[in-house]
């Protein structure tokens, strides 16, 4: 039986990731909680783990593992956006593979600075059905450590649904001047569109609303140990 306060912070959590791909802040679930301290989440995580609803994940910033949601929760399967350890399925060109279903691996993208963007898959991987939604998914490899405070890492491999809009403050892959793709929080402000890392280290970049394109949100991600 959870307490009310460990009620509401377990569902903004799994709220969050299935629209993020990633767990709040601890600023963002301070502020959605009423709370006047950190520690008053710290307690409340800590709370949730000893109950079995959520794991963090050793030495990864702000990755959070929901293990289950209470009885009345309403919604999808937990694993929406989770972050999945393991070994990566098999290459395959087939849409399924045993109870996963396969998405183009499109290659590296860079949380940092922007690289070439890349078009053509040359590979595929398996991914758990309950990480998709609706409409058509790709994968990509993070490059980079630009993003590691939302809990991506070098090495990563996050899961896009393809889309050409997102709501602001979405992590994005966007296309800068048709050639250069980058994964990003977007902002929009006034006429112009603001890439944000999450990395103190590195710098927002601001463009034109006509320089950039959005290629797709971060629904999931993978991580290999």
């Amino acid at each position: 039986m959870l307490t009310k306060k460990q009620h509401q912070l377990l569902m903004f959590i799994h709220e969050r990731m299935q629209a993020d791909g990633v767990a709040p802040s601890f600023d963002e679930m301070k502020q959605a909680l009423d709370l006047k301290s950190k520690s008053g989440i710290h307690r409340l995580i800590t709370a949730l783990e000893e109950r079995g609803f959520l794991r963090r994940l050793p030495h990864r910033a702000r990755a959070l593992e929901i293990m289950k949601l209470p009885d009345n929760a309403e919604g999808s399967s937990p694993a929406a956006a989770n972050v999945i350890s393991g070994n990566f399925a098999d290459k395959a060109p087939a849409n399924d593979v045993d109870d996963g279903v396969t998405i183009p691996l499109y290659g590296k993208i860079a949380a940092g600075m922007p690289i070439e963007a890349l078009q053509d898959p040359s590979e595929h991987i398996g991914v758990p059905p309950g990480l998709l939604g609706r409409g058509d998914h790709y994968a990509l490899t993070i490059e980079g450590d630009s993003m590691i405070d939302a809990g991506i890492l070098d090495g990563d491999t996050v899961i896009i649904q393809r889309g050409d809009t997102a709501d602001n403050g979405t992590i994005v892959v966007a296309l800068v001047d048709n050639e250069e793709a980058t994964l990003k929080r977007l902002r929009r402000k006034g006429e112009s569109i603001a890439l944000e890392p999450a990395n103190p280290a590195h710098e927002t970049r601001i463009f034109g609303p006509d320089r950039v394109r959005v290629q797709g949100k971060l629904v999931g991600l993978l991580r290999q140990y």
